[in-house]
């Protein structure tokens, strides 16, 4: 985990980022400097008056390729004055996992690429990109979204930008588990009371609780992931005895 990162964005509308400079743990995290955010923008690196960006494809086809010498001059000088590894945000790339964030996370330095229209000049891909990324598999009109939902996974990383650090830990996907159900006041909420055992105060009860829950949430909604997860005794008793409720 960084003390702070520099994450420089590269992109044709570089005002949609208002949205993560002014609203959220990013604003916080920008404020208290665990932060550095730059964006880039292409036409500020074309060689012609009209500040084109984007050709017809050779070969054919509808829709608009991006060009690669201007992204090129965006990426380089991205790259010379923040450094650090250049990622790609594309339908193209392997999915996003939490995993991935939290080595990601460890990096001091990024440069997110956010392409358009029917996408980038292969030959900017491989002289200058070193990875791809999706957030799922859809299209969206451009890489700007992606690159803000990869940049508020990385901030919650950065320590004191979250109120409570430990949060992180224990957050759907950390331990490789959808999160347990969560309450908070008032204790009745039509006639549906809180779980008793959150009320006990009994730290062990509560832990055993979450776990069970935890557990049983993804066994029900993401059981692709309880096959990746070698359990233990105490989590197959638990599971299994969410299973006989739930099947009562």
């Amino acid at each position: 985990m960084r003390l702070s990162m520099r994450i420089d964005v590269v992109s044709i509308f570089p005002q949609m980022f208002d949205a993560v400079r002014d609203f959220g743990m990013t604003r916080i995290a920008l404020q208290n400097e665990k932060l550095r955010l730059e964006l880039w923008d292409p036409r500020d690196f074309c060689q012609d008056k009209y500040r084109r960006v984007d050709d017809r494809p050779y070969g054919g086809g509808p829709g608009m390729v991006m060009m690669a010498p201007p992204l090129a001059g965006a990426i380089r000088s991205a790259r010379s004055a923040g450094g650090g590894k250049v990622i790609y945000l594309s339908p193209k790339g392997p999915r996003l996992t939490q995993e991935r964030v939290q080595i990601l996370a460890t990096e001091p330095a990024l440069v997110l690429l956010a392409g358009r229209y029917e996408g980038v000049d292969q030959r900017l891909l491989e002289r200058e990109v070193d990875e791809e990324l999706s957030i799922g598999d859809y299209v969206l009109a451009g890489g700007e979204l992606p690159a803000m939902v990869l940049i508020e996974a990385l901030v919650r990383y950065l320590p004191g930008v979250l109120g409570n650090d430990d949060s992180v830990k224990t957050e759907s996907f950390s331990a490789g588990l959808l999160d347990w159900p969560q309450y908070t006041r008032p204790e009745m909420f039509e006639d549906v009371e809180v779980p008793a055992p959150l009320l006990t105060g009994n730290h062990e009860e509560i832990r055993r609780w979450r776990l069970k829950q935890a557990l049983g949430q993804t066994w029900l909604r993401r059981p692709d992931l309880l096959a990746q997860r070698e359990l233990n005794d105490e989590e197959r008793s638990l599971l299994e005895s969410f299973r006989q409720q739930y099947e009562k």
